[in-house]
């Protein structure tokens, strides 16, 4: 789909990478320039045109994420740095006010270290407990293993909507759902969902959600934090300075200012932003639904494929996103992906900022492909062909 819209693709790769982040389309590249190039001042700090051009283009992003996500008012979404710089807002801002110590926070052993990390910081520093829901033998998470895994000390669920390893799609709707019957409130990493689906915050009773522009075709040093208003309203900002205050004198006081601009505090990635917003419209005409369609039967195809190859083992064959994670028996994840770039594949070796899954899986690194708009099933099969080259194994020793 649209192979043509992105430049990097006439280098003549194999771009199977997608899980770390999106190739860019031409549009973005010149939006980004005209800021820079024809009205580059700050955002909401000026009386004069071309400043309040980039107001107008800098709301206008957010009014587009908002669209994106349908959200129920444009002062839920906050830009930020990323999904990770979401995730330690959310977390450092509002549950290190609300959790006491001995409650209990529910993730798994396959969520990404942004949505780990910040909460063994946090269940150290207020006494917290951390308990992890089981997942199956594909390695997926059930109602049954959630409601398993709630206790009466349970006041956070945290997980990826999809993760980035093992690309299962979580019930996040009916785990919402029983949450909110019990009282518990639910975070969603939405950093592999909202790239690849449709998403509706308001239909999926979401509390929190993170996401980042750069895994969905837009720039690096560009992401979002959706959350309901009134639990927005009880966010305590982590960083303060100018953009996020109304008013401050001398002896202390202090006024801050409303949402979104008082979780956006300093001069932001104005050009990011702005260039993000050319490139939801850009997705919005592609239509995410087709998206999800055309990446779903790439997904299918990819992994008949594979099956096929001699001494691979599949890892995450029955998931439902277009994350495949892999290996071939007796090749090391990283040498085999030194291998695949000599092809022009690119694909990601290692552990994938999920340390502890090794506990699940049994190994700790594995090669990922992760599949976009913009594969076909000619790279597919240009893939399997490589893979199932017999002098393979001596080739890489």
């Amino acid at each position: 789909m649209n192979r043509e819209d992105f430049p990097m693709l006439k280098q003549d790769i194999i771009y199977f990478d997608n899980g770390a982040t999106t190739l860019k389309p031409l549009i973005l590249s010149q939006i980004t320039s005209e800021y820079y190039n024809e009205y580059s001042a700050n955002a909401h700090r000026g009386d004069y045109d071309i400043s309040l051009k980039v107001d107008e283009m800098y709301e206008s992003a957010r009014k587009k994420v908002q669209k994106l996500i349908h959200a129920a008012s444009q002062d839920e979404i906050i830009f930020t740095s990323g999904a990770t710089d979401a995730l330690n807002k959310i977390i450092f801002g509002y549950f290190r006010h609300y959790l006491n110590q001995g409650d209990e926070i529910l993730i798994t052993k396959s969520e990404h270290a942004s949505n780990v990390l910040p909460w063994f910081e946090l269940s150290d520093e207020l006494g917290l407990v951390i308990r992890y829901i089981e997942l199956d033998d594909d390695k997926k998470v059930t109602m049954a293993s959630v409601q398993k895994a709630i206790t009466p000390k349970t006041k956070v669920i945290s997980l990826a909507h999809i993760t980035n390893v093992v690309g299962d799609i979580r019930p996040i709707q009916e785990i919402n759902q029983l949450a909110h019957q019990k009282g518990i409130l639910v975070v969603v990493d939405g950093a592999q969902s909202v790239p690849h689906m449709k998403i509706d915050v308001q239909e999926l009773d979401i509390d929190f959600l993170a996401f980042s522009a750069h895994k969905m075709y837009g720039p690096t040093g560009v992401g979002v934090l959706y959350g309901k208003k009134e639990l927005l309203n009880q966010i305590h900002p982590i960083e303060f300075g100018g953009g996020m205050n109304a008013s401050f004198s001398s002896d202390g006081m202090r006024i801050y200012d409303e949402l979104p601009h008082l979780l956006e505090p300093g001069t932001p990635n104005i050009a990011g932003v702005i260039g993000f917003g050319q490139v939801l419209t850009y997705l919005e005409q592609i239509g995410m639904d087709q998206i999800r369609i055309y990446e779903q039967d790439l997904h299918e195809y990819a992994i008949k494929a594979l099956r096929k190859v001699p001494n691979i083992v599949l890892y995450n064959e029955h998931s439902e996103s277009g994350i495949i994670a892999m290996n071939i028996q007796d090749v090391f994840a990283q040498d085999l992906a030194i291998y695949l770039n000599k092809y022009k594949i690119c694909v990601r070796a290692g552990n994938h900022c999920a340390k502890i899954l090794k506990d699940e899986l049994g190994i700790k690194n594995t090669c990922r492909i992760s599949l976009a708009m913009y594969n076909t099933k000619e790279e597919i099969d240009y893939l399997v062909k490589i893979l199932s080259n017999p002098k393979l194994k001596e080739e890489i020793i």
